[in-house]
């Protein structure tokens, strides 16, 4: 599955479990994660810390991913540095956020894909066992994560003055939804672009874009 990372950085040696699992929790400090944590269970929809789970990740490339119903999880093997943990708790909680309060929503439907979270199946092991993998880079999470921030993308080698943001986030939806077998060809992109407007100014639990 294309994928691009959170947070570019060097080389580093691979982290075990253990260490990537302390990682998870010492993101919770962050007031991002606090606050997103406390609208969820205003939702109705509390995550506890067994919510986040690291795991060695075989079959992908992705760092971490959102699974409705069963947690967040940062690959160990794939997540080295503490910012990138940290922007995927962040960019996760928004998709179970999103999750919570539009459970009704079709998330085959690929304009609702490119809104928010998506189940599409491609089948992804670890534990040995098989649950769904889920494509993890969308226009609400992409913005209101700071995946896109200025600094972010001038580490990446991507340089514009002006709306710089908005391409890296169309960008990283694209390879995602061009993830998903039912979004082909130009749907991918037209789903991305009927949806554009609404997603991208819905700041919600955020008052405004942080």
């Amino acid at each position: 599955m294309a994928h691009e990372p959170s947070s570019p950085g060097g080389l580093s040696r691979v982290k075990t479990v253990e260490e990537v699992q302390a990682m998870i929790h010492k993101s919770f400090e962050l007031p991002k994660v606090k606050f997103l944590r406390q609208r969820m269970a205003e939702a109705g929809c509390p995550v506890k810390d067994n919510f986040f789970k690291a795991v060695v990740c075989h079959g992908r490339s992705g760092a971490g991913f959102f699974s409705p119903g069963q947690g967040m999880f940062v690959c160990s093997n794939h997540a080295t540095f503490q910012d990138e943990v940290n922007q995927l708790v962040i960019h996760e909680l928004i998709h179970a956020y999103d999750d919570c309060r539009a459970r009704n929503l079709n998330w085959m439907n690929c304009a609702h894909q490119a809104c928010s979270e998506v189940l599409y199946g491609l089948d992804f092991i670890f534990y040995n066992f098989p649950v769904q993998c889920f494509s993890t880079i969308w226009i609400r999470a992409g913005r209101l994560s700071g995946d896109c921030h200025f600094m972010r993308e001038l580490l990446r080698g991507h340089f514009k003055l002006r709306g710089q943001e908005q391409e890296c986030i169309r960008r990283r939806v694209l390879l995602s939804l061009f993830s998903n077998p039912s979004c082909v060809g130009s749907i991918a992109k037209n789903s991305m672009e009927d949806v554009w407007d609404t997603c991208y100014n819905d700041t919600q639990p955020f008052d405004k874009a942080p």
